[in-house]
């Protein structure tokens, strides 16, 4: 548990799954830095009051406020509960984020009304306030800009958030093509902010996303095949080098089993096994609506006829029942936002190993450096190299 203070008050956040060994914490410089610029100028955006500190009866202001990209709930549960009058709606790619912005509301402002949807929803008609959390990801935030530009007015407040090493000069010029002109702050505590004031559409260039691209030869049942990607998921106009060692090597099975997509991404590993098995059901899981919208369009264009295929958006595996998976295909990702880290790895093997049916096979590719081979042995007792790179490892490792 996080104690946060937030210009309304002290909160108590947390991420989701809340891990206590886990040092990263549920808020940054960069969630404080918005806030208080917030709390200092959103009364003039929401209800025509002369722009400086909310007075007393701010908690009543109202207005449409959406926050974008929240990564753990801060800028939502601030705002919920320091702003009550707010009709404010929270737009996340994230399930995890989304979760851990649900139990922060809960702990911290029970009564607020918060709309909380994703990425794929239909964006609101109309944006007081604009709050945008910077993704990792430029394409997302590219792909929103166009998506929430049209409801914004030329009153609106837009406020962009990240920290010193996430503003980009590349990120101002989107903020000044799809929104308006664009300034950025001093920098506070390493973090920063972008300030845009809306202009007229006209001349608003159309969204590129989603990207279509066809898979070069040579890469097994998924040869020459045509993938989408949605904005924000990985590899969006290439296949990566690691996905392309698994097709390479993609294991030959049959007859009716469960394969699960795990971290499925645009869903290439998927529906290669679909491909190469048509009696399987596929599972299509990841933490990112972008990214499972991604695999269904792909598994949708080329799937054999009568394939079977689920699609999730969730927490790794916690969904899945113990015991009833046969194979698991993974190319795990090694960062949350800025950081790097082993934990999102490490639950994917403990939730594979939870799922798989005796005899039921994990194949994992990542990075060498990454050390899976080591904790896949801690984990199933066992793990054998299948192919190997010079950069990338193909393991496999067998639930006793």
């Amino acid at each position: 548990m996080d104690r946060f203070t937030s210009p309304w008050g002290d909160l108590d956040l947390t991420r989701f799954p809340d891990e206590p060994r886990e040092q990263l914490r549920a808020f940054d410089a960069a969630d404080a830095y918005a806030l208080r610029h917030l709390a200092e100028n959103i009364a003039e955006h929401v209800s025509g009051r002369a722009p400086g500190s909310l007075s007393e009866d701010a908690p009543g202001t109202g207005g449409d406020a959406v926050v974008l990209g929240d990564r753990w709930g801060a800028l939502t549960t601030a705002l919920a509960a320091g702003l009550p009058g707010l009709r404010l709606t929270l737009v996340t790619d994230s399930y995890l984020a989304g979760r851990a912005a649900e139990a922060n509301l809960r702990r911290n402002a029970p009564q607020a009304r918060v709309a909380l949807t994703t990425t794929r929803d239909e964006p609101p008609a109309r944006i007081d306030v604009l709050v945008v959390r910077l993704p990792k990801s430029l394409a997302l935030l590219e792909d929103q800009l166009h998506r929430l530009a049209p409801a914004l007015h030329s009153g609106s407040l837009v406020i962009g958030a990240g920290m010193t090493t996430e503003v980009h000069t590349s990120t101002l010029r989107l903020f000044e093509r799809l929104v308006g002109p664009t300034r950025t702050t001093l920098a506070v505590r390493k973090a920063r902010l972008i300030l845009s004031t809306p202009a007229p559409a006209a001349g608003r260039p159309a969204n590129p996303w989603p990207l279509r691209y066809a898979l070069p030869e040579g890469v097994g049942p998924m040869s020459g095949r045509t993938v989408t990607n949605h904005a924000g998921v990985f590899c969006a106009d290439r296949l990566d080098l690691g996905t392309r060692l698994v097709l390479e090597h993609l294991p030959r099975r049959s007859g009716p089993e469960t394969v699960v997509d795990l971290g499925c991404g645009n869903g290439v590993l998927g529906t290669a096994a679909a491909l190469a098995n048509p009696e399987c059901e596929v599972l299509f899981t990841d933490e990112s609506h972008q990214a499972v919208a991604s695999a269904e369009e792909t598994f949708a264009a080329n799937a054999p006829a009568g394939a079977r295929a689920r699609f999730a958006v969730g927490d790794v595996l916690a969904d899945v029942p113990p015991g009833s998976v046969d194979l698991v295909l993974n190319n795990p990702p090694f960062h949350s936002h800025q950081a790097t880290t082993d934990r999102t790895a490490q639950r994917m093997f403990g939730g594979a190993r939870a799922a798989l049916r005796p005899g039921g096979e994990l194949w994992v590719v990542g990075n060498r450096h990454l050390g899976h081979h080591a904790r896949l042995r801690r984990v199933f007792g066992n793990c054998d190299v299948v192919a190997s790179t010079s950069k990338f490892v193909l393991l496999r490792a067998v639930r006793g």
